[in-house]
């Protein structure tokens, strides 16, 4: 025996015994050059909403890019109709309109899921919610009954909603009882991205930046306003089929808007 190893009991380790785990880091904070922003209040219950979201629902995102130039023209006459002076008149309410046409037909995406009695739960209602990024953080106010609006009253809802959560008046009730949202990302200039469904409810659409860019139109290339929507649903409930057909329906009636008429 080596001299190292007299008076020493050496113990081999079996070959299948595990290893021994690594430690875990060590986090470390530099209180001088930082700031904690305690969790609580609405961004608490967004967090955990999110992060229940996240995991409980299957997700799939399935994406499409349109040409948006006859809506934003439209945008801009509805700007001089009558009707809708002093009403707040973007892209984000014909979209919405699309979106809720597009629901009308096919009313399955307007669902959740029952864990508890293993049902689904097909809405005859739209409870559409407006994802709002306030002072307080993400809230997700929704109009009530938005299927029954039209054009000048979903415009009156949208403007009411918008400034009521800028001025962090919006009330818990108006948070509750959604059944499809909206969140538009591209008013921080972003293409476009993966939402995470709210939880309770079956899809949600992203509305990413519309730019001017290159696009073929009529056999010619030519500038042309273009945005991406991404539209995430729960699995579970949605296959891809429906899925496809809501967000094919949207970007149809966006390229050619005078399908809200023929189609509401």
């Amino acid at each position: 025996m080596p001299a190292s190893a007299r008076g020493k009991a050496v113990l081999a380790r079996p070959a299948d015994a595990p290893a021994p785990a690594a430690p875990a880091p060590v986090v470390t904070y530099d209180g001088a050059r930082e700031t904690r922003i305690p969790v609580k209040g609405v961004r608490k219950a967004t967090a955990a909403a999110m992060v229940g979201s996240a995991f409980t629902a299957p997700h799939v995102t399935e994406f499409v890019t349109v040409d948006v130039t006859r809506t934003m023209k439209l945008v801009e006459e509805l700007k001089q109709d009558k009707e809708m002076q002093g009403k707040r008149v973007n892209p984000l309410l014909l979209i919405a309109k699309a979106l809720l046409v597009a629901i009308k037909r096919n009313p399955d995406i307007n669902a959740s899921w029952d864990e508890a009695a293993q049902e689904i739960v097909v809405k005859h209602y739209v409870n559409l919610g407006i994802a709002a990024a306030t002072p307080r953080g993400l809230i997700v106010p929704n109009i009530k009954d938005a299927h029954d609006k039209t054009l000048p009253q979903l415009a009156d809802a949208l403007g009411e909603l918008v400034s009521t959560a800028r001025e962090g008046k919006t009330s818990p009730s108006a948070m509750q009882g959604g059944t499809v949202t909206i969140t538009n990302v591209g008013v921080f200039g972003v293409d476009t991205g993966t939402p995470i469904l709210n939880p309770g409810e079956s899809a949600i659409l992203a509305i990413g930046a519309i730019k001017l860019q290159p696009w073929v139109h009529k056999g010619k290339v030519k500038p042309r306003q273009v945005t991406t929507l991404a539209l995430s649903f729960d699995h579970r409930l949605v296959d891809g089929e429906l899925g496809s057909k809501v967000l094919a329906d949207v970007a149809a009636i966006l390229e050619q808007p005078k399908r809200l008429i023929t189609w509401a």
